[in-house]
């Protein structure tokens, strides 16, 4: 079992030279909470340019599913590397793309027979699902939710309700698009408590929202994440998706499953709306599914995939290696990743717990599978947010060789490689509370 290895105060001189170039060269958006300058990563170990050696429950924000350059996956691409790069599936047939999608299509929930779209991130995937659900319903109308993060292309920023910086000088967005509160029981929008609520959020939608301002028979889509990620790893209620889902049904809305941080094994099932007994008509999926490099999918039920030729394309969606990284990836998902992932988060999700019994400041644990998220608090009775602690908690992880993220206001999220050991486990909760404890203790 490796540990975390930090030779020098951080960032080490050279990692100091990079951020230096970075800041003259790399466009400012992008958010860095800490001075991390990777050379080099395997498994759930990152080593920076000086040397160091880190923890990371990341997992490029949860796109490495089986780990840093797992071996299966680093000779797919290889092997696949020395036929053929790019042809372009938009214009040009190829297997790797026909394959792929024809192993999505088996592995999506529901009867019936599904259809495919490739892009190249979990923003086209959502953008495509967006323009399909509009070209097949013929309807102008949707609905998200407050909290939801789907992407920062127009369409998909459209339908994000996550945090202003994100939509800021932005406006107009593309009309049409309602949101409504997510089932974040913890904090509920409606001062309420499940179950004696009766999913008064749910019902709201029907009972109000399509009464009063949103003619149902306009709306193409709901726009849902099966555990909302950005947002702060949120579990809704086992019902809700269920519930919702029936509304849906009731006026022909398609139900569209942001699936991009919850899929592919991430939750211990291949897909998060496994877990609530849903099917969704349309499932956009990215991150996880090919252990890094670069793929979004789109995947719908052939009736609702009708769209003509010419309608939406991608030129390096569905490239060869990809596809060919994704293949490797959901083999070793089916055999045995997901099931790591439930065990290994178990012992996370308890690991947690048991620190909550100690500090005050870890308001409420949730998750599934290794998708789990740590709210931070000042005051358990008030819940006043301690999204401040939150940032010096990942800061201290970072200086003694873990890394962690935050999501939503004020919480942390761990979303290790589905690889991830009990020993790793073990060394990340010890981090963990050292570093809670340094700062909330």
């Amino acid at each position: 079992m490796k540990s975390p290895l930090i030779k020098m105060a951080l960032p080490g001189p050279r990692a100091r030279k990079f951020i230096k170039l970075d800041k003259t060269f790399v466009s400012p958006s992008y958010t860095r909470i800490y001075p991390l300058v990777v050379e080099k990563a395997d498994g759930l170990w990152v080593y920076d340019v000086d040397g160091n050696r880190f923890l990371d429950f990341t997992a490029g924000i949860a796109v490495n599913a089986t780990g840093h350059c797992h071996p299966d996956v680093v000779k797919a691409i290889k092997d696949q590397a020395d036929k053929l790069l790019h042809m372009s599936g938009t214009d040009f047939y190829y297997t790797p793309q026909i394959k792929l999608a024809e192993k999505l299509a088996s592995l999506a929930p529901g009867n019936g027979g599904k259809r495919v779209y490739f892009g190249n991130s979990g923003a086209e995937a959502v953008e495509a699902a967006f323009k399909l659900a509009r070209w097949h319903t013929q309807r102008e109308l949707n609905v998200a939710f407050f909290g939801a993060f789907h992407g920062r292309t127009m369409g998909a920023l459209s339908l994000t309700a996550s945090k202003t910086v994100q939509k800021k000088h932005y406006n107009p967005f593309v009309p049409g698009i309602t949101h409504i509160p997510y089932a974040y029981c913890y904090r509920c929008a409606y001062n309420l408590c499940y179950p004696d609520c009766g999913l008064f959020c749910v019902h709201w939608v029907e009972d109000t929202l399509f009464r009063t301002t949103m003619p149902p028979e306009e709306v193409a889509a709901i726009f849902v994440e099966p555990i909302q990620g950005e947002g702060g790893y949120i579990v809704p209620p086992p019902d809700f998706h269920k519930e919702l889902q029936k509304i849906a049904r009731k006026y022909g809305i398609l139900y569209v499953a942001d699936e991009v941080q919850s899929g592919m094994g991430r939750t211990g099932k291949m897909f998060a709306m496994e877990h609530f007994g849903v099917d969704a008509d349309i499932m956009a999926l990215a991150k996880g599914i090919a252990s890094g490099l670069p793929l979004g999918a789109m995947v719908a039920r052939a009736d609702i995939m009708n769209w003509e030729a010419g309608s939406h394309a991608s030129t390096f969606g569905g490239n060869p290696l990809s596809c060919q990284a994704a293949m490797a990836t959901i083999a070793l998902l089916e055999k045995n990743l997901m099931k790591n992932a439930v065990k290994q988060g178990e012992r996370l999700m308890n690991g947690l717990r048991t620190l909550q019994k100690t500090y005050e400041c870890l308001g409420d644990v949730r998750g599934k599978g290794l998708m789990i998220g740590v709210e931070l608090v000042k005051d358990r009775e008030t819940k006043a947010p301690a999204a401040d602690w939150r940032g010096h908690i990942i800061r201290k992880a970072f200086k003694k060789g873990l890394l962690i993220l935050g999501c939503g206001e004020n919480s942390v999220r761990f979303c290790p490689a589905l690889t991830v050991s009990a020993a790793e486990i073990d060394e990340c909760l010890t981090i963990f509370e050292e570093a809670v404890k340094e700062v909330a203790g």
